[in-house]
């Protein structure tokens, strides 16, 4: 099949109040895809509602024409940093191994070959001189290597990260964006809620723009432009200029 992803007609609300409405697309096979929108546009809610954390009023979900519940063990999700709990006394490698746990299923314990796949991907990452380490030990840039070592070892074919680069260095940032591509370049699929519009050019493939309801979605050259995103940020084109967007 052409598409990786296929979302019809998708609606969530939460306590009566509407989140996102209506959302329409379809994301081809080994695409790096950039979910943008103003705070409050429903990024993180598409994302959850893709991946059936959050229940939906209406729509369907496919990937590669089948259900969620077909492929879960090769979906790999990164929730936003706030959403963990950095205090768990668990060690950086013993956090990777753990992708490997959809493969062994839960009576099987990890064996030599999947704690030498957690090193191997901390080592791709560059965190495999922290294996020993305590999570929470680490800086937030670490942190989030380290989680997408996790997904890495999971051999997932679709990944899905929720502002992996809010609150980290600049040189994890590079690191990560990096990898993602390099996991594009495999056939993968990888979706990433993002907030900072002056770098969406240099990460990704395709872009969707949401306030609500779909504003526009497709290569970055047809959504990057200042008539577009001032339809999504309800904002001035000059405004936008100055951002560097459509310049």
């Amino acid at each position: 099949m052409d598409y990786s992803i296929s979302v019809q007609h998708l609606s969530v609300s939460y306590h009566g109040k509407e989140a996102i409405r209506d959302i329409t697309f379809s994301v081809k096979n080994g695409k790096l895809v950039g979910i943008i929108g103003p705070n409050g546009a429903g990024k993180s809610t598409l994302m959850k509602a893709i991946l059936g954390l959050i229940p939906k009023d209406t729509g369907s979900i496919t990937f590669n024409g089948r259900k969620l519940k077909n492929v879960q063990k090769k979906i790999a999700y990164v929730p936003q940093r706030n959403m963990i709990d950095w205090d768990f006394p668990i060690t950086v490698r013993d956090v990777v191994v753990m992708g490997t746990y959809p493969r062994l299923g839960i009576f099987h314990h990890p064996r030599r070959s999947e704690k030498q796949l957690a090193e191997q991907c901390l080592e791709q990452v560059g965190m495999k001189n922290y294996s020993k380490r305590q999570i929470g030990e680490l800086s937030g840039g670490q942190q989030q290597r380290v989680f997408l070592a996790r997904a890495l070892a999971q051999g997932a074919d679709y990944f899905f990260l929720d502002e992996p680069f809010v609150g980290i260095d600049m040189s994890s940032e590079k690191t990560i964006i990096s990898i993602l591509k390099q996991i594009r370049d495999m056939g993968k699929t990888v979706f990433v809620v993002h907030h900072d519009l002056t770098k969406v050019e240099d990460y990704f493939d395709d872009l969707i723009l949401l306030n609500k309801e779909l504003i526009e979605t497709g290569p970055v050259r047809t959504v990057l432009k200042p008539d577009v995103i001032a339809r999504a940020y309800q904002t001035q084109t000059s405004v936008l200029h100055r951002m560097g967007v459509g310049v």
